[in-house]
């Protein structure tokens, strides 16, 4: 929940086709009941997503302002992760943990039904090449239906032929990379119990008790490959990604993609 006091709309620079643009350009209508789904299918991947998902979570509290003062929720946001978990990214605000999706399968299938169980209206996949496949009866049409945005991202940060670029103007929009980046340590996260009169998921032993269970779903290679790939992106410490708008079937013929990684 400390999204909710880190994260401000003025923290981004946003461009559409190298022209100014803003929060709403890139989630149009966006309203109280949107659903952020991110598919997740490489060591930590979500992380070249961060900035998508951040000002989704920015939308979420800012369409609502009493998600601010008078309640105490966490973002509406899922990590679907594909054939194996990819390390936790709960930092993000990705919880309770239900909140990320443990799928151990690649079957599109199985993917697009916990993507439409959730209820998700603006998804994000990886950027994956396109293939025809077909879903179970009525889930592709069931997705068309409800799905208000989609999005291709690279799990680096950057992708080819984007449109959509959003880079970070203030340090703390790299917070939530980093902590997920953090190797898991018990000395770590007794230094990390922030002091707070809310219930925040840093002092409910449940979420360190996940982030313990997910601490070797990646490797440290991996870790490090991706913590290099991190500071390869960032000028002056903050990071500038890119992604593409696409159409719902677009992104799910792309999504029908991780059987083949």
């Amino acid at each position: 929940m400390h999204v909710l006091t880190l994260l401000k709309a003025t923290m981004f620079d946003i461009r559409i086709g190298g022209q100014p643009a803003t929060i709403a350009d890139v989630l149009p209508d966006w309203h109280a009941h949107d659903r952020f789904g991110l598919v997740i299918d490489e060591a930590l991947g979500g992380i070249g997503a961060t900035h998508l998902l951040q000002i989704a979570m920015t939308a979420f509290y800012d369409v609502k302002p009493s998600r601010k003062t008078e309640l105490t929720v966490y973002p509406e946001i899922y990590a679907f992760h594909i054939g194996r978990p990819r390390g936790a990214h709960a930092p993000y605000d990705f919880w309770p943990a239900r909140r990320e999706v443990m799928l151990e399968t690649t079957d599109h299938r199985v993917i697009l039904d916990a993507i439409n169980d959730r209820g998700i209206t603006r998804l994000a996949v990886p950027d994956r090449p396109m293939r025809e496949v077909s879903h179970r009866p009525k889930e592709v049409d069931a997705a068309l239906d409800r799905i208000a945005s989609a999005f291709v991202y690279h799990p680096s940060g950057r992708l080819a032929d984007a449109d959509v670029t959003i880079s970070g103007t203030d340090r703390r929009t790299e917070y939530n990379p980093d902590q997920v980046l953090k190797p898991f340590s018990e000395e770590r996260l007794a230094a990390m119990k922030p002091s707070s009169t809310r219930p925040v998921k840093e002092l409910d032993t449940s979420y360190v008790d996940w982030l313990r269970l997910r601490s070797g779903d990646v490797s440290e290679e991996e870790r490090q490959m991706v913590q290099d790939r991190r500071v390869a992106l960032r000028d002056g410490g903050l990071a500038t990604e890119s992604y593409r708008r696409v159409s719902v079937s677009e992104a799910l013929q792309r999504l029908a993609s991780a059987e083949l990684s």
